[in-house]
């Protein structure tokens, strides 16, 4: 009898696991931030560059890495957060689950256009990201290159080499890209100061927002 009435209890009260790690949030950047002095990277999201900037739809440029990362700041930073690990990333930081006051943060912060599902590691938080682009929310109501096509065009810069899409803007800027073999790439020059650049690939061209060359 006794027995029974223990297994009821533990059905009632379900045994809730402890977090790995918690303390204060200090936000470093959208999606990653100190938790009771140990680096977090947010799994399952990906927000801007802290130097990445956006076209809002008037035209007019936006620095929306440094505007994701103040809306963040002031969401939660202060605030006590617990963290689940996932995993470790090669900078060495631990990739976690974190939630402020029992809400999933990534969850809240792809809902509000403040960061991105990165599917390349979760699928966790597309749903969310669906619902923030109809809406516009926040990063979703400019042009804006994906943070990892921003990542890989800023390496393109570094090592044109392995990306040898040209990304040029034309005197009437016209954002324009060309690929190896067309008649004026070769006297197409790249000016990262201009924001020209370099991609990878045609779809990372495109997505971010250039067109590909008529000839």
């Amino acid at each position: 009898m006794l027995r029974i009435c223990f297994a009821f209890v533990l059905a009632t009260f379900p045994v809730v696991a402890s977090a790995d790690l918690s303390g204060s949030v200090r936000v470093i950047d959208a999606d990653t931030w100190d938790v009771g002095g140990t680096r977090v990277r947010l799994h399952g999201i990906d927000a801007p560059e802290l130097d990445q900037t956006c076209t809002r739809a008037s035209g007019q440029g936006w620095d929306c890495g440094a505007w994701a990362t103040q809306q963040v700041r002031s969401l939660y930073d202060g605030r006590a957060a617990q963290c689940t690990r996932v995993t470790q990333d090669r900078y060495g930081r631990t990739v976690a689950r974190c939630k402020v006051q029992g809400r999933d943060v990534g969850q809240a912060l792809v809902t509000q256009g403040l960061a991105f599902a990165f599917r390349a590691y979760s699928t966790d938080y597309v749903r969310a990201e669906k619902r923030a682009k109809s809406a516009a929310a926040g990063l979703h109501s400019a042009r804006i290159a994906l943070p990892w096509d921003h990542r890989a065009g800023k390496r393109a810069v570094d090592d044109p080499a392995n990306c040898r899409i040209k990304g040029n803007i034309s005197a009437k800027g016209e954002r324009i890209f060309h690929r190896p073999g067309q008649p004026h790439y070769s006297r197409t020059r790249i000016s990262p100061a201009k924001g020209e650049r370099w991609f990878c690939t045609v779809d990372e061209a495109r997505r971010a927002g250039w067109r590909a060359a008529k000839n």
